[in-house]
């Protein structure tokens, strides 16, 4: 992997891992246009390299209200442990999911350029939907929580973008905007990191190459754009603006329902 490449890709990740046009499908789509083998096994460090990067720019961006939370959670205040147990409770259907479906999750990477646009297409009609929106006051429950948490688990997917699903499915709920897209963000916090630790110890150390030039630059660029584009959607989910990422998707799926019937 050159340097251009782990920029463009740390690039990518740090953008598409926060605004709402799915960070999984557009990976897909650039392995089709860089080549089947850049984001290969012999490359699985850098992968999980940029994942880190963007899991730790959730965790600067959110850092006043995670500490505000961890505080609250060391001294059993009972919003703090509330809190918690909702991020619990949302982890289960993704933990299921990555536990009994492996297999078939991993069959829908394949480069398969027809589902991700199909995907795109469907990501671009949550988007719109969340924009018409406008009352979103209630407060978060347990069930909803679990909802979320469902939607999430569907997001996997190559195309859903997991944000956008999830927002929208929050918004649909009713829960407030800035609620929402905060919940959304952390709620993915302890699933990265289980599923790196995962993909670490799967992996034989003795028969990867990595280039630490490549991972240090696809860290750093994911990282940086990661706070950027976390802090922009915040802002545009709070004045409704998503429609526009909407536009985006159904664009780029489009072309790709295109290219690949043809």
């Amino acid at each position: 992997m050159t340097p251009i490449e782990s920029l463009v890709l740390g690039i990518i990740q740090g953008l598409t891992e926060f605004l709402p046009v799915s960070s999984s499908g557009h990976l897909e789509l650039v392995k089709e246009v860089f080549g089947a083998n850049l984001l290969g096994h012999e490359n699985i460090l850098f992968t999980v390299s940029v994942h880190l990067a963007t899991t730790l720019s959730t965790l600067i961006v959110f850092r006043k209200s995670i500490s505000e939370k961890a505080k609250g959670v060391l001294k059993r205040q009972k919003n703090s442990v509330t809190f918690l147990y909702k991020i619990l409770i949302s982890m289960i259907p993704a933990l299921l999911v990555g536990y009994f479906l492996e297999d078939i999750i991993f069959s829908f990477y394949t480069q398969n350029i027809l589902l991700v646009g199909v995907m795109l297409l469907f990501t671009s009609f949550l988007l719109v939907l969340s924009d018409s929106i406008r009352v979103t006051n209630k407060e978060l429950t347990f069930k909803k929580s679990f909802l979320i948490g469902l939607v999430q688990a569907i997001a996997i997917l190559p195309g859903i973008s997991r944000s956008g699903a999830t927002v929208t499915l929050a918004v649909f709920l009713k829960v407030e905007r800035d609620k929402a897209t905060e919940f959304s963000f952390l709620m993915v916090i302890p699933i990265v990191f289980g599923s790196m630790i995962k993909l670490l110890s799967d992996i034989e150390f003795s028969n990867v190459s990595y280039d630490l030039t490549s991972l240090s630059i696809g860290f750093t660029s994911s990282f940086l754009v990661g706070i950027i584009a976390c802090r922009l959607m915040l802002n545009l989910v709070s004045r409704s603006n998503l429609k526009y990422f909407g536009i985006y998707c159904a664009i780029i799926g489009f072309i790709a329902i295109v290219y690949a019937t043809y």
